[in-house]
Parts: structure tokens; C-alpha cells; sequence
């Protein structure tokens, strides 16, 4: 079945495919057992005070994790300046993907504290490795065969949804904080009231029409450990706002709907 749905990858794409998959997943592990990637409201957990790290203002932070990957997908329409219709859509999935991420850091969200520089690092390389390795392996692809089952139409359609979800969990989210206000509330509206990060639940749809516009074997592992890291953050951000918030309702589930 994988055979008619993706691209034939080589011993080598395989083996860096599942290393970027565990890779990934390994983060979600962590991120369940209290090893958080220090920014947002898990910056100061664990117990430890952050006084010695070395940090930067949550906006500056964000900003440096998608610039760069912004800027892999902006060079491959020169670096790779030819190509079929799939790596034109590939290319400028990627690139809108980290652009909206972009607007939404500088005009969007309302931040009031600080990132870890060594978090931000490992995100930022994250980001840009995993953009510009999908885009090289999707320039790889060209002179194959292409599957006998064509995703790409239907991977625009998904990665659409999951921008536009994204984008509109995002602004719930923005409503909730005053200008210069620190405190956390509980969100509402649209899919916060059945999960508790309905944005990365959109993030996740996003990569999965990334890796349908692409059908190749590492787009695949990268939304699939992509999902398993988020599933791990939703899950300890459940937990934390069950701990903040008495009267936060059980029946909100972490990232989807009635299930997890």
C-alpha cells in the first residue's frame, strides 16, 4: 500500500526518515515525563530556578524559531528553481506554513515571559532541518514515478484546514490576555471547549497535508513524530491546567476530541 501512495525512498532516506521519527518522538517522551522544552507556561518547570539559564523575551524567542526555516523555504524557490507542480506546492506549503507562524509572533500573540536560549536552539535547528530536508527530499523525487494514488490536490485541501484552524485557535488564545497581562485563563470557544490545545491538533493537520502534498517517506516521519511531540506537550498542558484551574472540566480531552 505505502508503495502506492509514496515516492520509493533509498536505504538512506529511510535511515534518516526513522531517525528524525524517533528523534521527534523522543521529545513528546520527555515532555510527558517532565523534561519540558522551556518556554510558554512550562518555563520555569521544573523545580529548578530558571535564574541561571540563559534566556531571551518570549517574542524574540519565537520569532528565531520559524525565521530560519521561513528563509530554507524562501531560498528553494531559487535554489530550486525548476520542478514539477508537487515540489512548487511542496515548496510553498513550507514556506506559508513558517511565514503565518511569523505574523503571527509579530502582530498576534500577546507574550509576557521569557524562553530558554538553549530551548530555543534545539527548536529553531528542528524547524530548519526538518524544512529544508523535506524539501530536498522531495527534490530528489524528481524523475521518479510518481504513486499510482496522486494526494497532492487533497493534501492542499487538509494543509489549508489545519493553517486556518491553527490560525483561528490562535486568535481564541490572543483574546484571552490584556495587553501586558501575565495571568492564564481557561480558553473558549470553537474546539477548546472538547480539547485543550485544538491548535496543535490544526498544527498537526498541517504537516499531514504537507506530507500528502509531498507523499514522501520522511514528510511522512516528520508529521508522525511531529504528532507524537504534540500529543506529549497537550498532554502535560492538560495536566497543568488541571492543577491551575478548579473548576476545569474532565471531559476536556488533551488534543482530540472525546479520545485523548
Amino acid at each position: 500500500m505505502l508503495v502506492q501512495i509514496l515516492f520509493p525512498p533509498s536505504l538512506g532516506i529511510i535511515a534518516a526518515s526513522v531517525m528524525t521519527l524517533i528523534g521527534v518522538g523522543i521529545l513528546g517522551v520527555l515532555e510527558i515525563k517532565g523534561i519540558h522544552l522551556k518556554y510558554s507556561k512550562f518555563f520555569k518547570l521544573p523545580a529548578p530556578s530558571p535564574t541561571n539559564t540563559l534566556k531571551v523575551p518570549s517574542r524574540v524567542g519565537m520569532f528565531f524559531l520559524y525565521a530560519p526555516a521561513f528563509l530554507a523555504g524562501l531560498a528553494s524557490f531559487w535554489l530550486f528553481s525548476n520542478g514539477d507542480l508537487r515540489f512548487l506546492f511542496l515548496k510553498s506549503a513550507v514556506t506559508i506554513h513558517f511565514f503565518k507562524r511569523i505574523l503571527e509572533v509579530l502582530f498576534l500573540h500577546k507574550y509576557s515571559g521569557e524562553m530558554a536560549v538553549d530551548s530555543m536552539i534545539i527548536i529553531l535547528l528542528s524547524y530548519f532541518t526538518l524544512s529544508a530536508s523535506m524539501i530536498y527530499t522531495q527534490f530528489l523525487t524528481e524523475g521518479l514515478q510518481e504513486p499510482l494514488i496522486d494526494l497532492k490536490y487533497l493534501g492542499i485541501m487538509v494543509f489549508l484546514v489545519g493553517i486556518s484552524g491553527n490560525f483561528y485557535h490562535h486568535y481564541l488564545l490572543s483574546e484571552l490576555r490584556a495587553k501586558d497581562g501575565k495571568d492564564y485563563k481557561m480558553p473558549k470557544g470553537g474546539l477548546f471547549e472538547f480539547v485543550i490545545c485544538p491548535h496543535y491538533l490544526f498544527e498537526i493537520l498541517g504537516f499531514l497535508g504537507i506530507s500528502l502534498i509531498s507523499q514522501t517517506f520522511f514528510s511522512l516521519c516528520v508529521t508522525l513524530g511531529s504528532a507524537f511531540y504534540l500529543m506529549g506537550r497537550s498532554h502535560v498542558t492538560r495536566k497543568w491546567y488541571l492543577s491551575k484551574f478548579e473548576d476545569f472540566p474532565k471531559e476536556v480531552k488533551a488534543l482530540i476530541p472525546y479520545v485523548f
